[in-house]
This record gives C-alpha cells, sequence and structure tokens, in this order.
C-alpha cells in the first residue's frame, strides 16, 4: 500500500508545484495606478469624441400607488462636455414628468458646465479608491474599486467602480448620491453601465431605486441608444 502511495504521491505533488508556477498571473496595479491610467486614457479618448447625438428613454413605476410616466429625450453632446437636451415626447403623471424627469435633465445640464464637470469627474482630485480586487463583467476584465468622495459635492456618489484592465474606460458603477437629493428621499442606489462604441465607452443604461417618504419605492430607469456620431470621432452610428 506504502508504494502504491508513492507512486501517486510523487506525480501529484510535481503537477501542484508546477500548476502552481504557470497559474501565477502577473500582479495587480495599485489603486493609484489604476486610477492614473484611467485618468490618462480618458485625456487621449475625450477630445475625439467632438459632438454627438443619442436617444434616451425614461421611465418611472411607482408600484405604491401605480404611479407611472415616461419621457424619451434626444440628447445633443459638445466637447468638452456641454449638452442640450430635447424633449420627443412623454406620457404617464405630469407632477412625475415635472419633478423627476425634468429636475434630472436640469441636474444633468448643470454638472456639464465647466466648473461642476472638473469638480465631478471620476479622478483622484474628487475621490478615494481602494483597489478592492478583480472582477468579469461581459467576458472583459476588470479592476474593482471602493470609491469615497472627498467633499460633499451633490454630484459625487459613494460605492464601487469597474475599470477595464485594458483599456481603463470606466463600464459600471454602483453606488448611492453622497447627498440625499431631498429631507423626502430617504435612500437611494443606482447602477449605471457603460459599452463600447468605437474607441469610445458610452452609457447604455441606467436604473435606480429610491426609498421616498409617503410615496414608498420608486423606480427610475434611462435606456440609451440611437448613438449617432459626427466624422471626426471615429465611432460608427449605433442604434439599439
Amino acid at each position: 500500500m506504502k508504494k502504491i502511495l508513492a507512486r501517486w504521491s510523487l506525480p501529484v505533488f510535481f503537477l501542484l508545484v508546477g500548476a502552481g508556477n504557470t497559474a501565477c498571473d502577473p500582479p495587480s496595479p495599485t489603486a493609484e495606478e489604476v486610477v492614473a491610467r484611467m485618468t490618462e486614457a480618458d485625456r487621449i479618448r475625450t477630445p475625439l469624441l467632438n459632438d454627438y447625438t443619442s436617444i434616451r428613454r425614461y421611465t418611472v413605476l411607482n408600484k405604491r400607488f401605480g404611479t407611472r410616466a415616461a419621457m424619451t429625450v434626444r440628447m445633443t453632446y459638445h466637447y468638452p462636455g456641454s449638452k442640450r437636451f430635447e424633449v420627443l415626447s412623454e406620457s404617464g403623471s405630469s407632477s412625475v414628468r415635472k419633478q423627476v424627469f425634468r429636475k434630472m435633465l436640469e441636474s444633468e445640464q448643470e454638472a456639464s458646465g465647466d466648473a461642476v464637470r472638473e469638480a465631478t469627474q471620476i479622478a483622484s482630485r474628487n475621490y478615494s479608491f481602494r483597489l478592492a480586487g478583480t472582477a468579469t463583467v461581459e467576458g472583459r476584465r476588470c479592476y474593482v474599486l471602493d470609491a469615497e468622495p472627498k467633499s460633499r459635492n451633490r454630484f459625487l456618489f459613494r460605492g464601487r467602480v469597474w475599470v477595464d484592465s485594458e483599456e481603463y474606460a470606466v463600464i459600471r458603477i454602483e453606488a448611492s448620491p453622497t447627498q440625499s437629493p431631498s429631507f423626502w428621499v430617504r435612500k437611494t442606489a443606482f447602477v449605471h453601465r457603460y459599452e463600447k462604441f468605437g474607441p469610445f465607452w458610452l452609457a447604455v443604461s441606467n436604473r435606480s431605486e429610491t426609498d421616498v417618504l409617503i410615496f414608498g419605492h420608486t423606480e427610475v430607469q434611462i435606456e440609451y441608444s440611437g448613438y449617432k456620431f459626427n466624422q471626426e470621432s471615429g465611432a460608427p452610428s449605433a442604434g439599439q
């Protein structure tokens, strides 16, 4: 019996040692290195995206009161970050459309201004980062960063960011706003997703869930589609 064990244990030992040596992945960069590479990649890509248009579909659902509303908007982007919105259609609760959708458009337009845009970028000047590990998202390896805002800026968030390990682009965010937008809002969490269009990574969906006093649980979803780029941007038009 000892001879049989000896014959099996020796080869297995060497297989385990060999597997340990060949399966070692290169060490992951630090959080500071990931953020620095992400910032540099963004610095290179952003000027190439001169202008584009996209279609957004906003929807709200409050199950407690059976309230629904929807709005379709055309967004026009101009480098370095200004945005213009044109409402194409809307339906459902007029109060929701006024107090939710219109406020969202106003806030995003404000955030696209030069001064606010600099103060809200996902960068080391606005956030402290910690590398939480790696993960695979839709077949792509990512670095996962925990992000903690450095100020109480209402446009910042606290949560987790997924950064593509090859192109150093943000492809997913799961977080909550640093500040509640209202006394009536007790809790808000959102998931923001990006996909690649030519050389650019652009938003494809945003889903948020909010607990509101009196109204209860409310879901807001934004779907982004119909991207059309100018010829200089180097990206094909993409209708989804």
